[in-house]
Protein backbone atom coordinates (compact mmCIF):
# COMPACT_ATOMS: atom_id res chain seq x y z
CA UNK A 1 0.00 0.00 0.00
CA UNK A 2 1.19 3.50 -0.85
CA UNK A 3 2.77 5.12 2.23
CA UNK A 4 0.74 8.34 1.91
CA UNK A 5 -2.50 6.35 1.59
CA UNK A 6 -1.52 4.23 4.60
CA UNK A 7 -0.89 7.35 6.68
CA UNK A 8 -4.18 8.89 5.57
CA UNK A 9 -6.23 5.80 6.42
CA UNK A 10 -4.59 5.12 9.78
CA UNK A 11 -4.72 8.83 10.64
CA UNK A 12 -8.44 8.97 9.88
CA UNK A 13 -9.10 5.87 11.99
CA UNK A 14 -7.05 7.36 14.85
CA UNK A 15 -9.00 10.64 14.78
CA UNK A 16 -12.33 8.78 14.63
CA UNK A 17 -11.43 6.57 17.61
CA UNK A 18 -10.21 9.54 19.65
CA UNK A 19 -13.34 11.57 18.89
CA UNK A 20 -15.87 8.77 19.36
CA UNK A 21 -14.14 7.27 22.40
CA UNK A 22 -13.96 10.64 24.14
CA UNK A 23 -17.51 11.78 23.37
CA UNK A 24 -19.60 8.59 23.54
CA UNK A 25 -19.68 8.40 27.35
CA UNK A 26 -17.61 9.03 30.47
CA UNK A 27 -16.84 5.31 30.63
CA UNK A 28 -15.65 5.15 27.02
CA UNK A 29 -13.38 8.13 27.65
CA UNK A 30 -11.92 6.47 30.75
CA UNK A 31 -11.33 3.23 28.82
CA UNK A 32 -9.83 5.05 25.83
CA UNK A 33 -7.33 7.08 27.83
CA UNK A 34 -6.47 4.15 30.08
CA UNK A 35 -5.52 2.11 27.00
CA UNK A 36 -3.62 5.04 25.45
CA UNK A 37 -1.74 5.68 28.70
CA UNK A 38 -0.79 2.01 29.14
CA UNK A 39 0.49 1.73 25.55
CA UNK A 40 2.37 5.02 25.89
CA UNK A 41 3.89 3.86 29.20
CA UNK A 42 5.15 0.68 27.53
CA UNK A 43 6.67 2.67 24.66
CA UNK A 44 8.29 5.07 27.12
CA UNK A 45 9.68 2.11 29.07
CA UNK A 46 11.28 0.84 25.85
CA UNK A 47 12.73 4.26 25.06
CA UNK A 48 14.15 4.61 28.56
CA UNK A 49 15.29 1.00 29.05
CA UNK A 50 18.29 1.03 31.35
CA UNK A 51 17.83 4.73 32.16
CA UNK A 52 15.99 6.73 34.84
CA UNK A 53 12.25 6.66 34.18
CA UNK A 54 10.32 8.07 37.18
CA UNK A 55 9.66 11.50 35.63
CA UNK A 56 8.88 9.97 32.27
CA UNK A 57 6.07 7.77 33.63
CA UNK A 58 4.66 10.76 35.50
CA UNK A 59 4.80 12.74 32.24
CA UNK A 60 2.86 10.03 30.36
CA UNK A 61 0.26 9.52 33.09
CA UNK A 62 -0.68 13.19 32.94
CA UNK A 63 -2.81 12.11 29.97
CA UNK A 64 -5.33 10.69 32.46
CA UNK A 65 -6.27 14.26 33.42
CA UNK A 66 -8.29 14.17 30.19
CA UNK A 67 -10.93 12.24 32.11
CA UNK A 68 -11.50 15.26 34.38
CA UNK A 69 -11.72 17.90 31.64
CA UNK A 70 -15.07 19.08 30.33
CA UNK A 71 -15.84 17.11 27.18
CA UNK A 72 -16.20 20.34 25.19
CA UNK A 73 -12.74 21.51 26.25
CA UNK A 74 -11.17 18.14 25.44
CA UNK A 75 -12.72 18.13 21.95
CA UNK A 76 -11.59 21.74 21.53
CA UNK A 77 -8.04 20.64 22.41
CA UNK A 78 -8.26 17.87 19.82
CA UNK A 79 -9.42 20.22 17.07
CA UNK A 80 -6.83 22.89 17.81
CA UNK A 81 -3.97 20.40 18.20
CA UNK A 82 -4.76 18.72 14.89
CA UNK A 83 -5.18 22.16 13.28
CA UNK A 84 -1.81 23.30 14.62
CA UNK A 85 -0.01 20.10 13.60
CA UNK A 86 -1.50 20.13 10.10
CA UNK A 87 -0.78 23.77 9.30
CA UNK A 88 2.62 23.78 10.99
CA UNK A 89 3.54 20.85 8.74
CA UNK A 90 2.15 22.52 5.59
CA UNK A 91 3.74 25.92 6.25
CA UNK A 92 6.98 24.30 7.33
CA UNK A 93 7.15 22.17 4.22
CA UNK A 94 6.43 25.14 1.94
CA UNK A 95 8.33 27.96 3.66
CA UNK A 96 10.44 26.40 6.42
CA UNK A 97 14.03 27.63 6.49
CA UNK A 98 14.78 28.77 10.03
CA UNK A 99 14.99 25.63 12.17
CA UNK A 100 13.95 25.84 15.82
CA UNK A 101 16.09 23.07 17.33
CA UNK A 102 17.62 21.06 14.46
CA UNK A 103 19.70 18.87 16.77
CA UNK A 104 16.50 17.46 18.31
CA UNK A 105 13.83 17.83 15.62
CA UNK A 106 15.41 18.81 12.28
CA UNK A 107 12.12 19.34 10.42
CA UNK A 108 10.55 21.85 12.84
CA UNK A 109 10.88 25.44 11.62
CA UNK A 110 9.86 28.86 12.89
CA UNK A 111 7.90 29.44 9.69
CA UNK A 112 5.92 26.27 10.32
CA UNK A 113 5.31 27.23 13.94
CA UNK A 114 4.06 30.70 13.00
CA UNK A 115 1.77 29.28 10.31
CA UNK A 116 0.39 26.74 12.77
CA UNK A 117 0.03 29.37 15.51
CA UNK A 118 -1.99 31.78 13.34
CA UNK A 119 -4.15 28.93 12.02
CA UNK A 120 -4.87 27.78 15.57
CA UNK A 121 -6.04 31.25 16.64
CA UNK A 122 -8.23 31.55 13.55
CA UNK A 123 -9.71 28.09 14.21
CA UNK A 124 -10.52 28.96 17.84
CA UNK A 125 -12.30 32.17 16.79
CA UNK A 126 -14.24 30.36 14.05
CA UNK A 127 -15.39 27.69 16.51
CA UNK A 128 -16.60 30.39 18.86
CA UNK A 129 -18.26 32.35 16.06
CA UNK A 130 -20.30 29.35 14.89
CA UNK A 131 -21.25 28.67 18.51
CA UNK A 132 -19.57 25.25 18.43
CA UNK A 133 -18.44 25.40 22.05
CA UNK A 134 -19.36 28.90 23.23
CA UNK A 135 -22.45 27.63 25.05
CA UNK A 136 -20.16 25.69 27.40
CA UNK A 137 -16.82 27.53 27.27
CA UNK A 138 -16.15 31.28 27.52
CA UNK A 139 -14.50 33.19 24.69
CA UNK A 140 -11.72 34.24 27.08
CA UNK A 141 -10.83 30.63 27.88
CA UNK A 142 -11.01 29.59 24.21
CA UNK A 143 -8.64 32.39 23.19
CA UNK A 144 -6.23 31.61 26.05
CA UNK A 145 -6.19 27.94 25.03
CA UNK A 146 -5.65 28.95 21.40
CA UNK A 147 -2.70 31.14 22.38
CA UNK A 148 -1.05 28.60 24.68
CA UNK A 149 -1.67 25.34 22.81
CA UNK A 150 0.86 25.88 19.97
CA UNK A 151 3.62 26.31 22.56
CA UNK A 152 2.62 23.34 24.72
CA UNK A 153 2.10 21.11 21.66
CA UNK A 154 5.53 22.06 20.28
CA UNK A 155 7.20 21.54 23.67
CA UNK A 156 5.62 18.10 23.96
CA UNK A 157 6.83 17.20 20.48
CA UNK A 158 10.38 18.35 21.20
CA UNK A 159 10.47 16.52 24.51
CA UNK A 160 9.44 13.23 22.94
CA UNK A 161 11.90 13.80 20.06
CA UNK A 162 14.62 14.29 22.67
CA UNK A 163 13.74 10.97 24.33
CA UNK A 164 13.86 9.25 20.93
CA UNK A 165 17.23 10.84 20.16
CA UNK A 166 18.58 9.52 23.44
CA UNK A 167 17.26 6.06 22.58
CA UNK A 168 18.62 6.28 19.02
CA UNK A 169 15.28 5.52 17.34
CA UNK A 170 13.13 7.31 14.76
CA UNK A 171 9.73 6.35 16.22
CA UNK A 172 8.54 5.31 19.66
CA UNK A 173 6.95 2.18 18.13
CA UNK A 174 4.88 0.96 15.20
CA UNK A 175 1.43 0.84 16.77
CA UNK A 176 -0.15 3.19 14.19
CA UNK A 177 0.78 2.26 10.59
CA UNK A 178 2.60 5.07 8.85
CA UNK A 179 2.68 7.22 11.98
CA UNK A 180 4.87 5.30 14.43
CA UNK A 181 3.97 4.63 18.03
CA UNK A 182 1.26 5.91 20.33
CA UNK A 183 3.70 8.38 21.89
CA UNK A 184 4.39 9.81 18.44
CA UNK A 185 0.68 10.64 18.09
CA UNK A 186 0.12 11.78 21.68
CA UNK A 187 3.27 13.84 22.28
CA UNK A 188 1.49 17.15 21.57
CA UNK A 189 -1.06 16.37 24.28
CA UNK A 190 1.42 15.41 27.02
CA UNK A 191 2.10 19.01 28.09
CA UNK A 192 -1.10 20.55 26.71
CA UNK A 193 -3.58 18.52 28.75
CA UNK A 194 -2.14 19.17 32.25
CA UNK A 195 -1.57 22.87 31.48
CA UNK A 196 -5.12 23.36 30.21
CA UNK A 197 -6.51 21.31 33.09
CA UNK A 198 -4.86 23.80 35.47
CA UNK A 199 -6.18 26.73 33.43
CA UNK A 200 -9.75 25.44 33.65
CA UNK A 201 -9.43 25.43 37.44
CA UNK A 202 -7.99 28.97 37.53
CA UNK A 203 -10.37 30.43 34.92
CA UNK A 204 -14.00 29.81 35.76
Amino acid sequence: MNETLKRAISGTVYVAIMWFGSSFSDLSRLILFSIITLISSYEMWKLRKGKSISFHFFYVWMLMLSVFLKLEILLFIFILTWTFDTFAYLFGKKFGKQKIMPSISPKKSWEGFIGGFVSTIVASLILFKINFFSEYVSLFLLVIIGLILPFTATLGDFLESYFKRQAGVKDSGNFIPGHGGMLDRMDAFMITIPIIYILTILIK
